[in-house]
């Protein structure tokens, strides 16, 4: 009999949010930008050279490298492309996390941390968030074989400071500590002045949400050289052309248009901002995000009852089962025109929740 079943490694896979296809849906479940790319990514797109997909990639992907670098003020070795931040990280995990230590990251937060470090079979521990959601810093005191903080964190949308960042990386420095910035320009704040304070911080970065780029798969690190050649060595030992000739070409283009991109990103805070009073009026409660979403929780309404309401009107949010947040929705924010219809289907599932 065969018995190669015995030999699968076996995972509990992360799970994304839901992925309708519906023509009057609203989609506020997976924090993506309801806003097109610049108008020079479809520029570039329209006179794509189609021919040139017959021959492989740039290994080094250097024109982007080159463009992130000077968008960043860096050198362009101390940057690192991957095919979105979830394939930064996992060569991340693969890259620095060897030892027998647990890697530390928060008990609530990306919930893909403790799927990569169970896949490569890294030691982990998940200190507990406070009960406001806050990171406690003495927790990350102890010896550790890596540090992961989510900052902004999510779901949570709350953001911890330069200060608390800075002692956490005092505190860890045989180690290398990860800055996961998926959400950082919704919050106007980055870590990314501690890479020239230390050269044992990674800044992670994502196209997927600020620059409506997540169909591309474009991610980032940033950091000391030293590093990134470590990233490189993992990457180019099982994939040496990971980014496609027409991502590079759209990632650049996404760059040279700073002001849509600013423009852009204050559309989806002032629409954040509003969202939270509609929210607050309506009975919610929540941590000050500092994201493109809002982590609620209802004063009398159960989550789950909210989320299949608003899925009966093809309006998604997301619902977590994992214990401590299983009363809160994650909102991602669309436009103003999606999050008014939004506010007005909650309202009225809010009213009739007693009835």
């Amino acid at each position: 009999m065969s018995t190669w079943r015995d030999n699968l490694r076996t995972i509990e896979p992360y799970v994304p949010g839901e992925q309708p296809n519906l023509p009057d849906m609203i989609k506020l479940n997976t924090n993506e930008n309801p806003y097109p790319p610049s108008p020079k990514v479809v520029g570039v797109l329209k006179s794509f050279d189609c021919d040139s997909l017959r021959l492989y990639p740039d290994p080094n992907s250097q024109l982007l490298a080159d463009a992130l670098a000077k968008r960043y003020g860096l050198a362009s070795d101390q940057v690192f492309l991957g095919v979105g931040s979830d394939d930064v990280l996992a060569i991340a995990f693969m890259t620095f996390f060897n030892s027998k230590k647990p890697v530390l990251f928060p008990d609530i937060t990306y919930s893909f941390y403790d799927v990569w470090a169970e896949l490569f079979q890294i030691p982990y521990e998940r200190p507990a968030l406070d009960e406001h959601f806050d990171l406690i810093r003495e927790d990350y005191y102890k010896e550790n074989g890596g540090v992961v903080i989510a900052n902004p964190n999510a779901p949570t949308g709350v953001l911890q400071n330069i200060d608390f960042l800075r002692d956490v990386i005092e505190h860890n420095r045989d180690v290398v500590v990860i800055i996961d910035e998926a959400y950082a320009d919704f919050s106007e704040s980055s870590a990314l002045e501690l890479t020239k304070e230390y050269d044992n911080v990674l800044i992670v970065q994502t196209y997927s949400k600020s620059r409506a780029l997540a169909g591309m798969r474009i991610g980032y690190a940033m950091g000391n050289p030293e590093l990134i050649k470590a990233m490189n060595d993992v990457r180019y030992s099982y994939n040496s052309y990971p980014m496609t000739r027409l991502s590079v070409a759209l990632g650049v283009a996404a760059l040279e248009d700073e002001t849509y991109f600013q423009e852009t990103v204050a559309k989806v805070i002032e629409t954040r901002e509003w969202t939270k009073e509609q929210l607050k009026r309506l009975g919610f409660s929540f941590r000050d995000s500092q994201t493109n979403f809002i982590f609620a929780a209802h004063e009398s309404v159960p989550a789950v009852q909210i989320f299949d309401a608003l899925r009966e009107k093809h309006i998604f949010v997301r619902h977590f089962s994992q214990k401590r947040i299983d009363n809160y929705l994650r909102i991602s924010i669309g436009t103003r025109e999606e999050m008014e219809r939004f506010i007005e289907e909650t309202e009225k599932i809010v009213a009739n929740a007693g009835k």
